[in-house]
């Protein structure tokens, strides 16, 4: 249990620690080159990984409510595959994967209630709003919006292929091609790893199947 506790706390630690300093630093939309073909561009996003959501508001108390389930069974599963002495080519990807859940959850549940701006739904026109300046800590409970209302910060752009198409060429003249414009933050690249991990030592993770 202690190896699973380090790895979420240092995950954790990073994941958190990078969302803090990029929303209180940079404007949202802001776009900063770190080397070619990766920038760090601060976006906001109210639902699943890689800026992907749905359902407005209900939608978001969805997401939420699955994190905390899916958490809570991966306690549950930790606590059986300790006792039956399971592999670390299982335990370790299972961790990363738990402190990338959790590192989501918090933005979703508490930054509403830590930051002074964020984006926020508006119900009458059924649209998530943003916002300009740069985000201030605040006295808990203090925040711009209440508990489940806040949004997860995305920071990490690997615009790998970045190209305006010259006007002249035909069909996609003057269009912008972008790959991979995705972007995501460390709790999202926890759980890729933690998955990708799995798949790759498979056979070693799960030498008789799964069970529950």
């Amino acid at each position: 249990m202690k190896k699973i506790a380090l790895i979420t706390f240092i995950i954790l630690f990073i994941d958190q620690a990078s969302k803090f300093y990029i929303k209180t630093h940079f404007n949202l939309g802001e776009s900063t080159p770190v080397f070619p073909g990766f920038k760090l561009t601060f976006v906001e996003n109210p639902g699943m990984a890689y800026g992907f959501h749905f359902g407005g508001l209900l939608g978001k108390y969805f997401l939420v409510i699955v994190r905390i389930a899916l958490i809570g069974f991966m306690i549950y599963l930790f606590r059986k595959w300790l006792k039956e002495g399971q592999s670390n080519y299982l335990m370790i990807p299972m961790a990363i994967i738990f402190a990338g859940a959790i590192g989501n959850l918090i933005d979703g549940m508490f930054y509403g209630m830590i930051f002074d701006s964020g984006t926020v739904y508006d119900e009458s026109i059924e649209r998530w709003i943003d916002y300009g300046g740069v985000s201030k800590v605040v006295a808990f409970g203090s925040g711009y919006s209440t508990f489940m209302k806040g949004c997860v910060v995305d920071m990490l752009h690997f615009p790998l292929v970045d190209w305006n198409v010259p006007e002249s060429w035909p069909v996609i003249g003057g269009k912008h091609i972008e790959f991979f414009k995705y972007i995501f933050n460390v709790a999202d690249s926890a759980i890729t790893v933690g998955a990708a991990l799995l798949i790759i030592f498979r056979k070693k993770a799960f030498p008789n199947g799964f069970d529950f």
